[in-house]
């Protein structure tokens, strides 16, 4: 006979098996009206957990993160529904209810996949309900529910793949975004395992708060430069292109530690936003621009520092001699070198907005400084290969970042020994990454190698090491070798 935990042990897995249906149907619906439940449920999670929740996920996760949370939000549904079996029968009802009315509330705070997001809750919710009035009982039916839930994922993940192919299909056909010219040079090619001088556009950290990047129509997109200027602009991908100017920049995430490759650099094409403000010409009592995406995330920049130049701004389309990828941004987004990408500008933009003082970002009211955060100077080793070195010469590689000014030195360490400099490549511009590489004369033993940056504005790499939150991060990249 069957114990009373036998039976309390098939009800849950029976309860998990329901959610995993419930979830799996829902995520196809909202696939097939070009959406996502989960992605949409996780963005929100996203906007209201607290800031070190989300710190600490950047941390454990790494490039990750939207994994994580994807995984973090079907457990947790997959949870929500074994508690709501757990209730007395004539409570499960209200409580299917009122985790459906959560759901909807969270998929209506995000405006671009809203409708669909709710639909799939809607359903999501019906099944749960259906499935909880009589849970699956054995090993039969718990598998029979898993498999269902697990080939609705699998039907959502193909109508998601075919959507992107179709968007990656559209942008193609835009043809090349940038001057056809050769292949730029530093002098150091041909080093094992220096980072490319230009980084490929599959390898361009990712990072931003969207789980998924909107697909958006360029034949139809507009851009919108409007608010506090005396000619509203409204301008299509081939006007922008059309003004276009290529330069060459690294983008470095705020959550770059010591080290890490959450940065990348490559050749842009993007409009001065000197120039677009020129024709829309801001009201006196303007002081920002605020760069909006079609989700309505902001990111905005001082307007006196953009005319100036002090902050040399562009409204990107292009990278690497191609559109931007929906990853990276497509149709259009904000950079300005020198800026970290958290405060940079926002991507898939719908709109400019000349405004006031009063306008406050989506970072800021998570609890981020209002001030700009300037990328700190910062030198990374790319080529030293701890536990196989030899005895004697070493060859040691890596890249340098010191955008707007430019990197002037890298100096390099070996244990407390005094810093010594190493050869540079040719700089693409101040605003890129600088390759560089040295060799260095070590005997047998354990030895800490550590690197640090000198920018042509006189600010030596910082060599206390800061977690990113609130201000940015710093420290020194240090790697022990094996000799």
């Amino acid at each position: 006979m069957r114990t009373e935990e036998d039976r309390n042990r098939g009800g849950v897995a029976g309860a998990a098996a329901v959610g995993v249906a419930a979830l799996g149907l829902g995520e196809a619906i909202a696939a097939a009206r070009g959406g996502s439940l989960i992605d949409t449920i996780g963005r929100a999670l996203i906007d209201t957990v607290p800031i070190p929740v989300v710190e600490a996920t950047v941390v454990i996760s790494g490039r990750h993160d939207k994994a994580a949370t994807r995984a973090g939000v079907g457990a947790g549904a997959v949870a929500a529904t074994a508690a709501i079996s757990a209730l007395p029968p004539r409570l499960r009802l209200p409580g299917v209810v009122a985790a459906g009315a959560a759901t909807a509330a969270l998929a209506t705070r995000q405006s671009t996949r809203s409708a669909s997001a709710m639909l799939g809750a809607a359903a999501a919710s019906g099944v749960l309900a259906a499935g909880l009035r009589r849970r699956p009982r054995g090993v039969l039916g718990t598998l029979g529910w898993t498999l269902a839930g697990a080939g609705l994922f699998a039907a959502a993940h193909t109508l998601q793949r075919d959507l992107d192919r179709k968007q990656d299909g559209v942008i193609r056909r835009l043809g090349a975004m940038g001057a056809p010219g050769t292949v730029p040079e530093d002098g150091l090619e041909g080093e094992a395992g220096l980072s490319a001088l230009v980084t490929p556009e599959h390898k361009m950290y990712v990072a931003d708060v969207s789980l998924r990047a909107p697909r958006i129509d360029p034949n139809r997109w507009r851009l919108s430069v409007k608010g506090m200027v005396a000619h509203t602009l409204r301008l299509s991908l081939a006007d922008l292109a059309a003004d276009a100017v290529e330069f060459d920049a690294v983008l470095v995430c705020v959550h770059n530690r010591a080290g890490e490759g959450r940065a990348g650099n490559a050749r842009w094409l993007g409009v001065p936003l000197v120039r677009l403000l020129e024709h829309a010409i801001p009201d006196d009592n303007a002081t920002h621009l605020v760069t909006r995406a079609v989700d309505g995330y902001t990111i905005s920049l001082p307007l006196d520092a953009l005319r100036s130049g002090e902050l040399p701004g562009y409204l990107v389309v292009g990278m690497n001699g191609q559109p931007l990828s929906p990853a990276h941004g497509f149709p259009a987004r904000v950079f300005v070198p020198g800026l970290y990408g958290q405060y940079t500008g926002a991507k898939w933009l719908s709109e400019l907005e000349l405004t006031d003082d009063s306008h406050s970002d989506y970072w800021v009211k998570r609890g981020w400084t209002r001030e700009l955060l300037r990328v700190h100077p910062h030198a990374r080793i790319d080529s030293t290969l701890p536990g196989r070195e030899i005895a004697g010469t070493t060859s040691v590689t890596g890249v340098a970042w010191a955008p707007p000014h430019g990197v002037d030195a890298v100096e390099i360490r070996v244990g407390q020994e005094d810093w010594q400099p190493v050869e540079l490549g040719t700089e693409l511009s101040p605003s890129s990454w600088r390759r560089w590489r040295t060799t260095l004369k070590l005997p047998a033993g354990a030895h800490t190698i550590q690197v640090r940056a000198i920018s042509r504005s006189g600010q030596t790499q910082d060599a206390v090491d800061r977690p990113p939150f609130p201000v940015g991060p710093t420290g020194l990249h240090t790697v022990t070798v094996d000799v």
